[in-house]
Formats: structure tokens, C-alpha cells, sequence
């Protein structure tokens, strides 16, 4: 069985950055991010195969957040800079062999942390 646990959420001002950090137990798989806003679906933000060789953005964060793995550390990370405050939304870390850009794929979650950007 497979543990997520995220952290680094919080509350930053527009244009701020911040990093958020998913630390697995068991086996490194692909492991992605996804966010769910107040009164909406789960959306996609990024993705990144378990070698770090491939990642894949959404679109509404292209160019502003980076993913990364360290498998030494069996953590992921998403770097979030140029933040706008319709990024504010609970963000969740997903793993699984199949993880991929739609949520049903991935079979292991965290807990979720906060991210507020505001205006």
C-alpha cells in the first residue's frame, strides 16, 4: 500500500510562489498533481513519470508551475510561482502505474493541502 502526504500549502499574495511536497511510502510510480476549487470538478495540473524524464502541464498553469521528483526521497514536488488567486483550491498529489492526465487513472491520493493566493 501506497502513503501520500502533502505539504507546503498556504496562503501566499498574487504573484507569489510557493512548493508544495508529496513524500510516498512504498513503490515510486507516476505521480501527478491535481486541484479541486470550491463548487468544482477535479482538475489536472500536472503530471511526471516515475524517472523525472517526462512531465506534461495543464494548460491554465503552463509555464508557471514545474514538477520534479526525487526518487532518493520518494518526494514530489510542484513549484507554483506567478500565482493567481484562481489558483486558490485544495491540491492533491496522485500515484499509480497508470496515473495520468484524468484522475480515475491514479490509484493512490494524499490528504490534500490548502492553497489560498490572494488578490
Amino acid at each position: 500500500q501506497v502513503q501520500l502526504v502533502e505539504s507546503g500549502g498556504g496562503v501566499v499574495q498574487a504573484g507569489g510562489s510557493l512548493r508544495l511536497s508529496c513524500a510516498a511510502s512504498g513503490r515510486t510510480f507516476n505521480s501527478g498533481w491535481f486541484r479541486q476549487a470550491p463548487g468544482k470538478g477535479r482538475e489536472f495540473v500536472a503530471i511526471i513519470n516515475w524517472s523525472g524524464g517526462s512531465t506534461y502541464y495543464g494548460d491554465s498553469v503552463k509555464g508557471r508551475f514545474t514538477i520534479s521528483i526525487d526518487n532518493a526521497k520518494n518526494t514530489v514536488y510542484l513549484q507554483m510561482s506567478s500565482l493567481k488567486p484562481e489558483d486558490t483550491a485544495v491540491y492533491y498529489c496522485a500515484a499509480g502505474p497508470r496515473c495520468g492526465l484524468q484522475s480515475k487513472e491514479c490509484d493512490y491520493w494524499g490528504q490534500g493541502t490548502q492553497v489560498t493566493v490572494s488578490s
